[in-house]
């Protein structure tokens, strides 16, 4: 047996040696890998980015009392002017009210004037007349004090002609307390002020109340929606109808937060609406947000459009294209040769003699698909493209 297994070994050693080879043969044969070879050029950058139609200012309208419609006279489309006609409730209560308001602030008005030239004018003659008839009492009383000295009269004369003295002065006193209340700072005077401001107040109401029957457009603009017509019943918050103010056009833009370098606001834009890609019009950037939409990752942007094309309308969908800086001699390599592109230690692999050799590098603009490579590379380098190959491998570039 032992013989036997003699006579075998040099053929079971050929067939081990023949596995090794084979392994290690395939141990070491080269990867086929798709290569890029880095290039500085100019660069000139760009933002594209899609939004839509900002309408300058969309109003809800609807009636502040409840009141049946008696007239609807605008339809969806129609072109409005600031102040026109929209809608028209029943009024013929309102009317009434109003018309009552401006009899009472009438009144008020006539008892006003009664007082200033009737009353008063009264009141001061009747004080005339009560000082007149208290003087004469006066001197009939002192007149009946000499001639009681003098015995020529008795006591009861003199006392008849002091009581009719005191009568005298109380007229007096209340002819001056009617004076008084009819001038202008007096009492009835002011009640009947204060009666026409109530009556003046009631009017306004009543008025300002008739005059929410006529409901007008806040500006100029568009028919969005009609919601109702003629018979139906407006309440408060109930919405009749929708207009778009007219104003200076404006897009409302959401660009990816990684090209905030390239925005700033009172740039020029070339935008285009989707359904007229042809057109292309200007915007200027009025505002970049301070925030950034953490869901999505995009900053808002809204930009004036000084001289808007007649088809632009409201929500339209458009496209921006914002030229950025011309960047001289810039390295860019595609999204997919970059690995851990999103953290703090992106790295390429670069072709280094047939060997995958690992390169740390600093980013800085990536836009459409590209990034710039700002450190770790140079012109000329073989960057992989592959992204399965792993650091120290042995590479060929696939043909």
């Amino acid at each position: 047996m032992r013989n036997k297994l003699l006579r075998y070994l040099p053929w079971l050693l050929v067939l081990v040696l023949a596995a090794a080879v084979v392994m290690y043969t395939q141990r070491t044969k080269p990867v086929g890998v798709d290569i890029v070879v880095a290039k500085a050029n100019d660069v000139q950058t760009s933002v594209v980015a899609s939004g839509r139609v900002l309408a300058p200012a969309r109003v809800d309208i609807g009636a502040t009392l409840t009141g049946r419609v008696e007239k609807v006279v605008v339809r969806e489309g129609a072109r409005i002017a600031a102040g026109d006609l929209l809608v028209q409730l029943e009024k013929q209560e309102l009317s009434a009210a109003a018309a009552q308001a401006l009899a009472a602030r009438d009144r008020a008005r006539a008892r006003v004037t009664s007082v200033a030239t009737l009353a008063l004018p009264t009141a001061r003659s009747a004080l005339l007349q009560a000082e007149a008839n208290a003087a004469v009492a006066e001197r009939e009383w002192r007149r009946a004090q000499d001639l009681v000295a003098k015995g020529f009269i008795s006591k009861s004369k003199l006392d008849e002609t002091e009581r009719q003295l005191t009568v005298a002065r109380s007229q007096v006193e209340a002819a001056r307390a009617q004076v008084s209340a009819q001038d202008v700072p007096g009492a009835e005077a002011q009640q009947a002020r204060s009666q026409l401001v109530e009556a003046e107040a009631a009017l306004d109401l009543a008025r300002a109340r008739l005059a929410q029957t006529d409901i007008r457009a806040p500006g100029a603009g568009v028919v969005l929606e009609r919601l109702i017509e003629p018979g139906d019943i407006a309440q408060p918050g109930k919405r009749m109808m929708s207009l778009a103010l007219e104003g200076p056009a404006r897009l409302i833009v959401q660009v990816d937060e990684k090209n905030l370098p390239l925005i700033e606001v009172g740039r020029t834009a070339l935008a285009a609406a989707d359904a007229f890609p042809n057109q292309r019009f200007e915007a200027v950037i009025a505002y970049v947000s301070q925030g950034v939409d953490a869901s999505r990752g995009t900053v808002e942007l809204r930009l004036d459009v000084a001289q808007p094309p007649d088809f632009l309308k409201p929500d339209m969908t458009v496209t921006i294209d914002l030229a950025g800086p011309l960047l001289k001699q810039a390295l860019f390599l595609p999204s997919e040769a970059i690995h851990q592109l999103q953290s703090d230690a992106p790295y390429v692999l670069l072709d280094r003699s047939g060997r995958a050799v690992k390169a740390a590098i600093k980013l800085g603009l990536q836009t459409q698909g590209r990034v710039q490579v700002v450190e770790g590379i140079r012109s000329g380098d073989r960057v992989i493209l592959n992204g399965g190959v792993e650091d120290g491998a042995h590479v060929r570039e696939r043909l």
